[in-house]
């Protein structure tokens, strides 16, 4: 495990180095982003000039060799009415548009599912996580989930959408929606303007904002379930904030911006199985293993106290994960219906495939393994939920099923590694079936790409690399300042009562 923490520390500090590289060269041209930020609030770009006759050139016939000169020169005003009619380029950053712009039903589904989004952290992922700890601890994980929750949000609209969803480099947005810079709503007598994203156009930004930031509140929350019962509480709110601005930011800009590195070489993902499970669950084992184990771990009881509120929490999960999947259509429409269908196949399947392999393994089927299963099933479709039809859906949950029970249960057990709450063994191992799978399940009539196993490889090494190594690097430079774990001593006791001061009766 040490060697693979050191190849991966080589690696991520060749991909972070060019990451920097390209910050500093970004830094050094204010001139550029004071004017890209300018853009930002400007209505859709009107045609390049210098481009317009080249374009109308290429689009036009060409002439016939034999055509009398007279018939060149008729032709010379139609090229030019060609050109000056030509439709302006696709805006590449935020941009201002009239109201009547804004797309109604787009908005009240995307608000929908916004807050179906927020309701899979709390209190759906607070509960989930919160049955399955000692009764010692659960208000310490549900306190985790809440404040990461209220942490990032102000983190988001200060700098990580900005990180994320703005024009930049390859690598990482610019700072022209600093402190949310430029996105405005404007209600005049006779006209409204509102800011939209270049991504979602036909909804007002401040809708699309808040959407994202529900992604990037959910993924540091994963997080804790490999550390839960010894982690810091200052410490966790250090680590998770500026994890949300390097490593978060970064993996969705690449992902998403279509500037960015991963999208531009055609990486296909959805809504997330790289930058929400992969990112966390791999950032998850780098913490289990910087922690350490749990004091008494494999000597003593570590069962869980109250699997009804797993239940219930996975349950709340499956409910939101419409709005994580379907959502991300960004559009009320065929595609968000698609998203839908196949997550829901593929949760269902992937619920009875862990069950099927626990009953047939352990003689018995449990409710912590049919929800797991469940939870597998929803990060494998992931990326792939509105790239997929009905067969891919069904082979992904099945497949999902089967390998995370065998990440959760023997290779854990085989490496001996404590990931509490196996947010590795289901996120990042799920994360990784859903990925490559959509490159081979990828249906051209559906979501417009086919897909590569090569390239999904691509997008999961660079993932699994640069999130790995710089969480390994926020840990220990954490840990010389002021400390991860909680004493001994506190951890016996618990941390609801050592950390905060109260307990559950």
């Amino acid at each position: 495990m040490r060697k693979l923490l050191m190849s991966m520390l080589m690696a991520g500090s060749l991909l972070a180095g060019g990451i920097g590289a390209a910050l500093a060269d970004d830094a050094s041209a204010p001139a550029a982003a004071s004017a890209a930020a300018s853009d930002t609030t400007a209505s859709a770009p009107a045609p390049d000039a210098s481009a317009a006759p080249a374009a109308a050139a290429a689009s036009a016939p060409a002439a016939d060799a034999s055509a009398a000169p007279a018939a060149s020169a008729a032709a010379a005003p139609d090229a030019s009415a060609a050109a000056a009619a030509a439709a302006p380029a696709a805006p590449t950053a935020p941009f201002s548009v009239d109201s009547s712009k804004i797309n109604s039903g787009d908005t009240a589904w995307m608000l929908t599912s916004t807050a179906l989004v927020l309701f899979m952290t709390i209190p759906g992922l607070a509960l989930f996580y919160g049955g399955m700890v000692r009764k010692k601890s659960v208000l310490a994980i549900l306190m985790q989930s809440f404040a990461i929750t209220c942490l990032v949000s102000i983190v988001w609209v200060i700098v990580g959408y900005s990180l994320a969803f703005t024009p930049g480099n390859s690598f990482i947005g610019g700072f022209s929606r600093f402190f949310m810079a430029g996105m405005n709503y404007i209600h005049g007598d006779k006209a409204t303007t509102l800011t939209v994203s270049h991504l979602a156009p036909t909804i007002p930004e401040t809708v699309y904002v808040v959407y994202q930031m529900t992604f990037a509140i959910i993924t540091p929350a994963l997080i804790t379930g490999a550390f839960a019962d010894r982690m810091k509480f200052s410490a966790m709110l250090v680590f998770m904030t500026l994890w949300s601005i390097i490593v978060y930011s970064p993996i969705a800009h690449m992902v998403w911006e279509p500037t960015g590195w991963l999208a531009s070489a055609g990486i296909l993902d959805f809504a997330g199985g790289t930058v929400v499970h992969i990112n966390a669950g791999i950032a998850a084992l780098v913490c289990a293993l910087v922690l350490g184990k749990r004091v008494g771990y494999g000597k003593e009881s570590m069962a869980p106290h109250n699997l009804t509120l797993t239940l219930i929490g996975g349950a709340m999960l499956w409910v939101g994960w419409f709005g994580f999947n379907a959502g991300s259509a960004v559009a009320a429409d065929g595609r968000a219906g698609f998203a839908m269908f196949a997550t829901q196949v593929a949760t269902a399947a992937a619920a009875l495939a862990w069950m099927f392999a626990e009953w047939a393994t352990k003689g018995k089927p449990s409710v912590l393994g049919i929800v797991s299963g469940a939870v597998a099933g929803l990060v494998a479709i992931t990326p792939a939920s509105g790239f997929v039809g009905m067969t891919g859906s069904l082979v992904i949950g099945i497949a999902a099923g089967v390998i995370c029970y065998w990440s959760a249960t023997w290779l854990k057990h085989k490496l001996g590694y404590d990931d509490s709450l196996d947010a590795f063994g289901v996120h990042c191992i799920g994360g990784i079936v859903g990925a490559l799978l959509t490159g081979v399940f990828a249906v051209k009539d559906i979501g417009g790409s086919d897909g590569s196993v090569i390239l999904q490889a691509k997008g999961v090494l660079t993932t699994l690399i640069y999130s790995g190594v710089v969480s390994f690097v926020l840990l220990k430079v954490i840990d010389m300042v002021m400390g991860l774990r909680v004493t001994e001593e506190e951890e016996r006791e618990g941390l609801d009562v050592s950390l905060h001061g109260e307990h559950v009766e």
